[in-house]
């Protein structure tokens, strides 16, 4: 897991928690901008596991080309 993963996670939790609050508290702006956090940390947490998956399919061809 790398740092986009993890900050991504992160992101998306605090939206949720964010949207529970609004909920909770009848504020439809918290709830939107929790909303807007959590589709924020999921694109940054699929953008880190892309970077990883081509980070390793590298290595992949490099350990290949070596032998």
């Amino acid at each position: 897991m790398n740092r986009d993963e993890l900050d991504g996670k992160a992101q998306a939790l605090k939206g949720k928690l964010k949207q529970a609050a609004g909920d909770l508290t009848d504020d439809e702006r918290l709830r939107q901008e929790g909303e807007a956090d959590e589709v924020i940390g999921k694109t940054q947490d699929g953008i880190g596991r892309v970077r990883r998956k081509a980070g390793e399919v590298i290595e992949d061809i490099g350990k290949d080309i070596k032998r």
